[in-house]
């Protein structure tokens, strides 16, 4: 495209691009500040696709590009893909879809760090230019094979629970130094392709043997961390192209997703080393656990309704059983006949509901929830004192009071929303059965707690309906 540009501009090219690529930065940079508040996040995204826009768009001037076809073909397939995806995708595969973006944007770093060095001799690379190619394969490459086992995980194919063999953590320790070992190899003497082909598939083997055995519980984690890894991917697939908007925005993509896997580990009272080495928990068992000896209360709609209607403050905690009932809008109808009663409401958010982070902020506000209204663990916690009633959908690990008071527990020193201290709790849920821990919840059999047995959606339609007929 520069080709066509007067002689004097294309002169000057190269100096407009990187101002075009420093503005760029900074629609990136802002838009990461605006994603951290629920009320910013929608102009937030905007901001930091505009300036992927603005990247794309003045790339296609670089002077190296010599045919366009296949580049305008991709981003028309590309375009069509990511349209169909965002408007076509549950909210409950929501967590799916992240992961699959992850491995195709790691794996998309991979390929052109192979491209280029397959475009050009060995000899034309310095020392950090095949450092980073090294590097970009390795990262990439881990990142695509782990992302899509993580989705495995999380649509149900791949067993929730842990799959691993014996001496796992080993096994991978040993692959990853073997991995790092034809990096360096590779920087040294480039010419052997035996090098290049085992390091690319070592790669891919350590990405799957990473993942795999990692259980349900982390799965948060987990896709917080290959998000950071396609970053990284991409920063030193930047390195090897020397293009400084690639460099940035895969550094901040990096960053920001280490800070998110950072406050994940630390909502869930656990360390990295132990998410990736000594996960726990699998996906929902059905068959519910012994519960022995312990009672519980059942409750029904007339009897919520009454409790609600007549209650001063309500917390609604929802976690992933809300999303699978695709019960948003009906819980924003409760909401609604509970407030024009003069029912103050509010939602408790933890850090970890649901399958992957903010799963519950784009779910609620799917259903127009006031952002207002959406509260963190945090600012949550000190208001169940005075709360009458705390309604928890779907919710299960991340209100038992196990991790307060029982020591021997998986999940003993998790931070968690102190539901307990509210006067009322009613949990709706479709059976007894355990959350992604695997362990049970002593909350379902306190005094003070009523089971509302049933599918999410169905129970709140009850509710809604129970309420409109109360006087």
């Amino acid at each position: 495209m520069s080709h066509f540009l007067p002689e004097f501009l294309q002169d000057v090219l190269p100096n407009i691009i990187q101002i075009f690529y420093l503005v760029a930065t900074g629609f990136f940079i802002i838009g990461i500040k605006r994603l951290g508040s629920p009320a910013t996040a929608r102009s937030g995204n905007q901001m930091a696709s505009l300036g992927m826009l603005i990247g794309v768009v003045v790339t296609l001037f670089d002077r190296e590009i010599i045919a366009f076809e296949f580049i305008i073909a991709g981003l028309v397939v590309g375009a069509a893909i990511g349209i169909f995806a965002a408007k076509k995708v549950q909210m409950t595969a929501m967590p799916e879809m992240v992961a699959i973006f992850n491995g195709f944007g790691g794996g998309a770093s991979a390929l052109v760090a192979w491209g280029e060095f397959s475009r050009l001799s060995p000899a034309l690379f310095d020392t950090q230019s095949l450092a980073t190619t090294g590097l970009s394969i390795l990262v990439g490459s881990i990142t695509f094979t782990g992302s899509f086992i993580a989705f495995g995980k999380l649509k149900g194919f791949i067993g929730g629970g842990r799959i691993a063999l014996p001496g796992q953590n080993i096994i991978n320790l040993l692959l990853t130094a073997a991995a790092l070992g034809m990096v360096g190899w590779f920087t040294v003497d480039p010419e052997h392709q035996v090098v290049f082909w085992t390091l690319f598939g070592l790669a891919l083997l350590i990405g799957v043997l990473t993942v795999l055995p990692i259980g349900g519980a982390d799965m948060p984690v987990v896709i917080s961390l290959l998000n950071s890894y396609s970053g990284i991917a991409a920063s030193m697939a930047g390195f090897v192209l020397g293009n400084n908007l690639l460099i940035i925005s895969g550094a901040l993509v990096g960053a920001a997703g280490l800070i998110l896997t950072n406050i994940m580990c630390k909502a869930m009272n656990r360390t990295l080393v132990n998410v990736l080495f000594g996960a726990f928990g699998g996906l929902e068992d059905s068959t519910g656990p012994d519960t022995g000896d312990k009672t519980y209360q059942q409750t029904f709609a007339d009897d919520v309704a009454i409790q609600c209607a007549y209650a001063s403050k309500v917390v609604i905690v929802p976690g992933y059983g809300l999303a699978v009932a695709q019960a948003q809008h009906t819980l924003k109808e409760v909401a609604n006949i509970l407030e024009e009663r003069n029912v103050t409401v509010k939602y408790g958010i933890h850090p970890v509901a649901g399958r992957m982070p903010g799963h519950m902020n784009v779910l609620l506000a799917e259903a127009d929830v006031p952002y207002d209204q959406l509260y963190d663990m945090d600012e949550i916690n000190p208001d169940f004192k005075s709360t009458d009633v705390v309604l928890i959908i779907g919710a299960n690990d991340v209100v038992n009071p196990a991790a307060k008071t029982s020591p021997g527990s998986p999940i003993y020193g998790m931070p968690i929303l102190n539901v307990d201290e509210a006067k009322r709790t009613i949990v709706f849920k479709r059976s007894m059965s355990p959350g992604y821990a695997g362990i049970d919840n002593d909350l379902f059999y306190s005094d003070k707690n009523q089971m509302f047995f049933g599918d999410a959606k169905k129970s709140l339609q009850e509710l809604a309906t129970a309420l409109k007929e109360l006087d």
